[in-house]
């Protein structure tokens, strides 16, 4: 049976890594994958989903207005997919998300979302909120603050190094621009909480 799965995490826990790896295993397997990511997440080229250990694949793009089950729909009726592995999920509106769920359930095919599951401020993602109130199953990506305890926030810093509070939700950045701190470091950091 078809689920729709949503693999959450900070920056840099190697949510990417995971998808290519998942995809990999199918087509070692002799059965071909549907790769998709933002499609002004370039990070990797054009097109391409990247991780930080060097593996990168191929994959469809999808802008925030474009119908992703009639995208699951075309690549299912052009062969045989085993999995739809979408990368950069947050981003996603919260009626795509659906769109994603109607492909599980009408389509019968499986859909892997990995993506971040708050923004620079603590907030959620639409597509991450559609998603934890959406998928089947949910699984957390684990990475670690500096401090040693799980990270599950993320800041991002201007050119000064320091945190920033306010801007745009979607700024496509790297280890240069965001850090995945645990929650107390993460309230440091904005100014919430004193320095000891």
């Amino acid at each position: 049976m078809a689920k729709l799965y949503f693999h959450y995490s900070t920056m840099n826990a190697g949510k990417s890594t995971l998808l290519l790896q998942a995809s990999y295993n199918y087509i070692e397997r002799g059965m071909q994958t549907y790769l998709m990511t933002a499609n002004f997440d370039d990070r990797a080229g054009k097109g391409r989903i990247g991780s930080r250990i060097g593996i990168e694949a191929e994959a469809d793009t999808y802008s925030q207005n474009c119908d992703l089950f009639d995208k699951i729909a075309a690549r299912l009726a052009a062969g045989p997919c085993a999995c739809v592995l979408i990368d950069e999920a947050q981003w996603m509106t919260r009626d795509q998300v659906w769109q994603l769920a109607r492909a599980v359930d009408d389509l019968g095919v499986p859909v892997m979302c990995y993506g971040l599951r708050v923004d620079f401020r603590g907030e959620l993602f639409p597509g991450s909120a559609a998603l934890l109130a959406l998928a089947d199953e949910m699984r957390e990506v684990r990475t670690i603050c500096h401090c040693g305890r799980k990270a599950s926030m993320v800041i991002r810093v201007g050119a000064d190094g320091r945190a920033l509070t306010e801007g745009a939700q979607i700024e496509v950045g790297g280890n240069d621009r965001y850090i995945s701190l645990c929650r107390r470091h993460f309230r440091e950091a904005v100014g919430d909480l004193p320095l000891p």
